[in-house]
Parts: structure tokens; sequence; C-alpha cells
């Protein structure tokens, strides 16, 4: 009879959660997912449509750079004539012949920023990546240090894309 009293007390007394071992792992878990955890960082262009109108300025025409991409060479435009055209040989584009050009334009017209990719339809993302890239920035070397160091010089940040004519 004494067995079956303190079966009886035991089971009407509220059961309590222990929750310490829990609260053990959580401390030791969340540290190490933080540790671990990639940050990556989000990095986006911000991209326009290119524009029809000539804007002038101050009675002078300005300068359109349009760098067009076809399936077998980049054509360098000013808007109405091609200034230059640069094949395409195993697979790559002649990027650092654009580039030069570009970067001798920059120097006529240090102002201008802006400048339109313009696309063939069957043109690989990938290929439209290295004409961006191309068209950003260029690397120039360095005439001050004796080492053939190479600096980055922007070129024309704002991008257009659009279709081939």
């Amino acid at each position: 009879m004494f067995n079956k009293h303190l079966a009886r007390q035991r089971s009407n007394e509220p059961h309590q959660l222990d929750i310490t071992p829990f609260l053990n792992l959580m401390v030791a878990l969340v540290p190490f997912l933080l540790v671990t955890a990639v940050f990556s960082r989000v990095a986006i262009l911000e991209l326009n449509l290119p524009s029809t109108q000539q804007v002038e300025s101050n009675d002078e025409e300005q300068l359109i750079i349009e760098i067009i991409v076809r399936e077998d060479k980049l054509e360098l435009s000013d808007g109405k004539k091609v200034l230059s055209t640069y094949k395409k040989t195993d697979d790559d584009y002649d990027l650092a012949g654009l580039s030069e050009a570009l970067a001798r334009l920059k120097e006529k017209n240090p102002q201008k920023t802006d400048a339109s990719i313009l696309l063939e339809r069957k043109i690989q993302y990938d290929y439209l990546v290295q004409v961006m890239d191309t068209v950003r920035a260029s690397r120039v070397e360095d005439d001050e240090t004796e080492e053939e160091d190479t600096k980055r010089v922007t070129l024309f940040p704002d991008i257009s894309i659009g279709d081939a004519p």
C-alpha cells in the first residue's frame, strides 16, 4: 500500500521540462554557425537603355560611343560611322585592342562617362560581361615605377545595353 501511495503522488505533480541540455547545445552551435557562415556581397550594376536623343551642350555635338558586339567581330562606333573593327579569333574578341581605342577616346573626352553596348541576338552572356568590363575600366602600365605594375583606369562606367542594328 505504501508503494501505491508514492506512485500517486508522483503522477499528480506537474512535470518540469529541463531545457539545460538544449541551451548548452545552442551556446555551442550558434557561434559555430556564425563563424562558418559565408557572407556574400551582391554587386549590382545599374544599366540603362540606349537613348536615341543626342544631347547638345554649348552648341557642340556630344560624342556617342557604341560598341557593337557581333558574332565574328566587335565594332567601335560614334553613332554614325564605324571607327574601328576588332575581329574574333579562337573564340575570343580582341578586347585589348578595344581597350586601347577606348583609352584614346577617353583621353580626348575626359568628361564623357557613358557608352552603349549593342548586341546581336545570339551573343553569349560571358562575352557581354567581358566587353562590359573592358568598357568600364582598363589596365594601364604605370610608367612612374620601374617594375611592371599596372593600374586600373576608369573609362566609361555608365553603360547602356541594347540590340545591335
